[in-house]
C-alpha cells in the first residue's frame, strides 16, 4: 500500500512565476525522496514602484512515503 504526501511552499523570485515555482521544488527536493509531483495553488506578487518586485508561487508538494 503506498501513501503520498504532500507539503505547501511558496517560491520566491525575481524572475517569474515559474521560476519561482522551479525554486519551490529544488528546494523540497533537497531534502524529500521520491518527489512525484506539483500543484500550483496560487500565484501573487509583490508590487514596488508600479512594478513587480517579486514573484511568489504558492506549490503543494508531492512525495511517496518509503517505508
Amino acid at each position: 500500500m503506498a501513501v503520498i504526501k504532500t507539503i505547501d511552499l511558496v517560491g520566491v523570485s525575481t524572475e517569474s512565476w515559474r521560476d519561482a515555482a522551479h525554486k519551490a521544488l529544488s528546494e523540497a527536493t533537497n531534502t524529500l525522496r521520491n518527489v512525484e509531483g506539483l500543484s500550483v495553488l496560487e500565484t501573487s506578487a509583490v508590487v514596488e514602484d508600479d512594478r513587480i518586485s517579486e514573484y511568489h508561487t504558492h506549490v503543494r508538494i508531492r512525495f511517496r512515503i518509503s517505508r
